[in-house]
Order: C-alpha cells, then sequence, then structure tokens
C-alpha cells in the first residue's frame, strides 16, 4: 500500500471491537428479518419487485461504466484523431515524399563522388602517359633521387 492510503485508512479494529460488531450485526439482522416477516403480502412484493429493479439498474449502470472505462480515449484535432478513418492515399504519399527525395540526393552524391574520383585518375593517367618518361621509370628506386636532384636548382 502507498503511504495516502495508509493515511486515511481507518484504524484496524481491535479483536474485543470485532466481537462487538459481530455481536451487533446479529442483532440488526434478526431484527429486520423478524421484522420483514411481519409486513403484510403486498409491501413484501412491492419490496422485492424494487429490490430487483435496483439490482438490475445498478447491473447495467456497472455495464455503462466498464464500457466507458473500456473504450480508449480518443482525441481528435482537426482532421488528425488517434483512431480516425484511414488517411487518404495523397496524404500517405504525401508523407513518404521528403524520404524519397533525401533516398535520391544521397544516390546523386554517391554518383557524383564516384564521377569525381573517376576523373581524378583520368587526370593522372593521361598526365603519366603524356610524359617523356616511360612508366616503368617511375618504379626504379633511382627516379626519385633523380626527382630530388631536379628540384635543387
Amino acid at each position: 500500500m502507498n503511504d495516502i492510503n495508509q493515511t486515511f485508512s481507518p484504524p484496524a479494529p481491535r479483536p474485543a471491537a470485532e466481537g462487538l460488531q459481530g455481536q451487533v450485526a446479529l442483532r440488526l439482522t434478526s431484527h429486520l428479518s423478524r421484522g420483514a416477516e411481519e409486513l403484510p403480502h403486498d409491501v413484501s412484493e412491492r419490496l422485492r419487485f424494487a429490490r430487483e429493479r435496483a439490482i438490475a439498474t445498478a447491473r447495467q449502470h456497472r455495464a455503462t461504466v466498464a464500457a466507458a472505462v473500456a473504450a480508449p480515449l480518443v482525441v481528435a484535432s482537426g482532421r488528425s484523431a488517434a483512431l480516425g478513418s484511414p488517411t487518404p492515399v495523397w496524404l500517405r504519399m504525401a508523407s513518404v515524399l521528403p524520404l524519397m527525395l533525401l533516398l535520391v540526393g544521397l544516390v546523386f552524391i554517391e554518383h557524383h563522388h564516384d564521377t569525381e574520383q573517376i576523373h581524378a585518375a583520368a587526370e593522372i593517367d593521361s598526365a603519366l602517359l603524356a610524359d617523356e618518361l616511360p612508366p616503368g621509370a617511375y618504379g626504379d628506386p633511382g627516379f626519385v633521387e633523380f626527382l630530388r636532384g631536379a628540384e635543387l636548382p
């Protein structure tokens, strides 16, 4: 139990008080039973009918309350609702459109990056092939020393 219920709960009855309460309850029920036996037949029938009607009304009320509690709460604002009707096709497509644009943009960026790498490699290859040196000279260890010597003057 939480603290709130503990502070407002009635004190626990003592054993002597429980016995006293039981005795009072027995006396009260026996007095009411004797009084009900002494009532005329038409009065007891009206009481029985009223009791049955009250029980039926209480059952109906409990069923209504249970159905109201079981039903989910729907908060509506304009055309949007938590449990509203199905959304139109154009609205679904409009919600998917930003995702599609993002994917198209990413594909375009990747294609552009690949194209730039291909152009850079083609420029390096064309510079190597147009040079006076044969391509095998670039792999020679002495070529690096030759390039360093050419930078000195």
